[in-house]
């Protein structure tokens, strides 16, 4: 398996901007996935390991794409209505089973293959006139005039014409990724393998939840939220549980957990307090670094690697805030898990929409804010944003359609000025 490079999530002490630290760690990222093969049925989400080309033409012939009658154009009176007798009939799956003549029609289907001409002098059909615009009656149809040369003949490879590549290396493979290979008579892909990661949430304030609540501590929601996100972007996730704040059993669990694992998740305990002890366990038996972002919620975040002998598995250490812990999962590690998988789209599209919210920030501060989309009476959308938003307040989340994404050169929005919008069904896959 390919090996992370000791600097590959080194960076300053000087607070960072969010682009800056992207355009640093991920070039230098190695894909750790390996390549397998996967039936299509069972590689939705997979991450595409090799450019699937296509052999055959796509249609694999010149068809109707409606129904109606296939003609010669030239056989058609320009100005006037053209009568033909209707010699044969072509449906798809069910070609016409003779060459078409010169003046006559061809009832045919939608998919059906355009028939074959009798010589290379005069040609082929090559248009088709819809049902809707014809009269037939007493195996005679009538056409009327003003019907343009080739139309509603769908050419062989239009879709796709052999030896383009079809899909390329490092898709995520959605859907009609899947019914395009599945075109081309693939019936297994090549994929990167599913990265392992283990997860776990830290501190002696933490509860597991279906347990009696003793006072001072809080359920654990952190983990079961980054579990999902992991299953979600197709990670196999094994959730190894609650460490408590003592740094013998986290620096043991977190070794252990580097010897099968090919990556390493945690929530809390990696600032500078007395009992924040994963920093100092990882830096023990590896490398960490700190990175201090200028973000808002968030800024807490460590990236390193831990050895447990010969190997050497990345460390991601998110805040402890529910709402910090989504929003650096989503424009931060989300990023550099797809890397690691092998995908080559690893950053997520905004959308422009309007603010219906002020809001007033920090200069040189990027910050998000969970917002729900609502119609703006126009046509157009706004973005809403929670009552009480908070980095400890998941509600807030809960309740939104995604984030608003305010840039480090703002410093005031008023109600009704464009804004970035990232909808959570933009990450949800």
């Amino acid at each position: 398996m390919t090996r992370l490079s000791d600097d590959c999530f080194a960076g300053d002490d000087r607070p960072m901007r969010l682009d800056e630290a992207l355009a640093i760690l991920l070039p230098r990222l190695p894909v750790l996935a390996g390549v397998e093969h996967a039936p299509l049925a069972q590689s939705l989400d997979r991450i595409l390991a090799a450019d699937v080309t296509a052999e055959i033409d796509v249609p694999a012939a010149d068809n109707s794409a409606v129904d109606g009658y296939a003609v010669y154009f030239d056989d058609l009176d320009p100005c006037n209505e053209t009568r033909l007798p209707v010699g044969g009939r072509a449906a798809a799956g069910h070609p016409l089973d003779r060459p078409a003549r010169r003046g006559e029609a061809i009832r045919i289907f939608t998919g059906a293959p355009m028939p074959a001409g009798e010589n290379d002098k005069e040609g082929a059909p090559d248009t088709v006139l819809m049902q809707e615009d014809c009269v037939e009656q007493n195996g005679v149809v009538t056409i009327g005039p003003g019907i343009a040369r080739g139309a509603n003949r769908r050419r062989a490879g239009e879709d796709l014409a052999k030896g383009t590549v079809a899909l390329a290396a490092g898709t995520r493979l959605r859907p009609q990724d899947i019914g395009l290979a599945a075109s081309l008579g693939a019936t297994d892909l090549a994929v990167r393998t599913k990265l392992r990661v283990a997860l776990f949430s830290t501190g002696d304030e933490i509860a597991e939840p279906g347990r009696s609540l003793e006072p001072g501590r809080i359920y654990d929601s952190n983990r079961y939220t980054l579990a999902a996100l992991l299953t979600q972007l197709g990670l196999v996730v094994s959730d190894l549980g609650i460490l408590p704040d003592r740094r013998e059993a986290v620096t043991a669990a977190l070794v252990d957990a580097a010897g099968d694992h090919d990556a390493i998740v945690t929530s809390g305990g990696v600032s500078v307090g007395d009992e924040d002890h994963v920093k100092a366990a990882v830096a023990a038996h590896g490398r960490i670094h700190l990175w201090r972002l200028a973000i808002k919620p968030g800024r807490p975040v460590a990236l390193g690697q831990i050895r447990s002998g010969d190997a050497s598995r990345p460390f991601f250490g998110l805040p402890g805030n529910p709402v910090a812990v989504g929003v650096t999962f989503l424009r931060l590690m989300r990023p550099m898990l797809l890397k690691l998988m092998g995908a080559s789209r690893v950053e997520p599209h905004m959308f422009r929409v309007r603010a219906d919210f002020a809001h007033r920030k920090k200069p040189a501060r990027r910050e998000w804010v969970p917002a729900r989309l609502v119609a703006d009476g126009s046509g157009g959308l706004m973005a809403q944003k929670f009552a009480h938003p908070g980095a400890g307040i998941l509600r807030s989340l809960v309740d939104a359609d995604g984030l608003v994404e305010l840039p480090e050169d703002m410093t005031e929005l008023a109600p009704g000025m464009p804004v970035d919008f990232l909808p959570f069904n933009e990450v949800s896959r």
